[in-house]
């Protein structure tokens, strides 16, 4: 068993290393249905030390990670909820791409302690995986920002969150059966989930990296508003821009 749209998206999005250092930097979805000796060997060998779980509190189970941790890597609860009101009343309104990057923007300003506590991890020695349920959403908006912080340009970012459109159908099947009570409650009533929530549409990516420009200048200033102070955000460009030293091991 293997982590489901794992990758180090300086792999793809800079194989020439000119902006981010490979190995820094992992995502992926969740364990499914936990981890076990595979995946803490999957982790190991991609030297990752730490794991940031952007999962909600009714998401994530004490198990998940119970190998990992055993094996001395450890788990970042950075937890940002999938939905509040606000979130919910977006979800029901969404109906195009650009609707999706406007509810990322949404969800990073729901919840500005955790994406404080998920900066800061990124700093930490060694490699660092992030994950949320389907590494589509708040996996995705996060790793755009930690990738425009050293400077990777739009359309790689871009590129590089589409790219979960191929691992969408294992996501779907695993989420279904990890969630089935969860998935009956919502059929025996009335939501609908919103088509580019099903997707990994670029367009919804191009919005959210335009609506931080708009309405805070760029990324660094969305992480001010979300308590990210200047010190964190230069600590992570000295681990992981490509013109530093080797990651710590």
């Amino acid at each position: 068993m293997t982590l489901v749209n794992f990758r180090d998206p300086a792999a793809l999005a800079d194989p020439e290393g000119r902006w981010i250092r490979p190995g820094v930097l992992h995502r992926s979805a969740q364990p499914y249905p936990a981890d076990d000796a595979s995946i803490v060997e999957q982790l190991n060998a991609a030297g990752i030390r730490t794991i940031i779980d952007l999962r909600g509190e009714i998401e994530a189970e004490d198990t998940d990670w119970a190998q990992s941790l055993a094996a001395g890597i450890e788990v970042v609860a950075a937890r940002v909820q999938p939905t509040d009101r606000r979130l919910e009343a977006a979800m029901k309104d969404m109906t195009t791409d650009e609707d999706l990057g406007a509810f990322y923007v949404l969800m990073a300003e729901s919840a500005p302690e955790a994406v404080k506590l998920a900066v800061e991890a990124a700093t930490r020695p060694g490699g660092v995986l992030v994950h949320c349920a389907a590494g589509k959403d708040r996996t995705g908006w996060l790793t755009a920002l930690l990738l425009d912080l050293l400077g990777v340009p739009a359309e790689e970012i871009v590129a590089d969150y589409a790219r979960t459109t191929a691992a969408l159908p294992q996501i779907w099947a695993n989420l279904a059966e990890r969630n089935r009570a969860a998935l009956n409650d919502h059929a025996a009533g009335t939501f609908v989930v919103p088509r580019p929530l099903l997707e990994a549409p670029a367009g919804a990516m191009v919005a959210f990296l335009d609506l931080v420009q708009a309405r805070y200048g760029g990324t660094e200033g969305l992480l001010a508003h979300c308590g990210v102070d200047a010190a964190t955000v230069e600590a992570f460009r000295a681990r992981a821009a490509a013109t530093t030293a080797e990651v710590t091991a």
